[in-house]
């Protein structure tokens, strides 16, 4: 059974989106089987086996996600993002303006799928 520690641990090692893949298979391997994060206030629900949940405290004040999805402006920085350009506050802020309210990573299928308010896939993206 993995625990909050472990993964703080393993997130501690995030400096940009393009340390992602190597945290995903960190916390893969302490049984994470996936997780959602909200970016209202970030915190995050890690799922096990053995119906196994832990939840994270929020991470900042809340965010208001905008009722209007902008998939264009999400992809943009999303890119940015991965690419090393921003921290993970400034992308949680970007998603809210483009109005993505949580992702979900499925450790199985390796994918990041990212929501609107309404439950609207706005990109599924895979995981390297």
């Amino acid at each position: 059974m993995f625990t909050l520690d472990q993964i703080k641990a393993a997130h501690s090692k995030v400096k940009s989106g393009k340390d992602f893949p190597n945290y995903i298979a960190e916390i893969k391997q302490l049984g994470v089987l996936s997780y959602t994060t909200y970016v209202r206030d970030s915190h995050t629900e890690y799922n096990g086996a053995g119906n196994i949940r832990i939840s994270s405290d929020a991470k900042y004040d809340a965010l208001i996600i905008s009722d209007k999805s902008n998939s264009e402006q999400f992809l943009y920085d999303l890119k940015t993002h991965q690419e090393g350009k921003t921290d993970y506050f400034t992308f949680c802020k970007d998603c809210a303006k483009s109005g993505v309210e949580k992702w979900v990573v499925d450790m199985a299928n390796m994918t990041c799928t990212y929501f609107d308010k309404i439950g609207n896939e706005v990109l599924i993206e895979k995981i390297p």
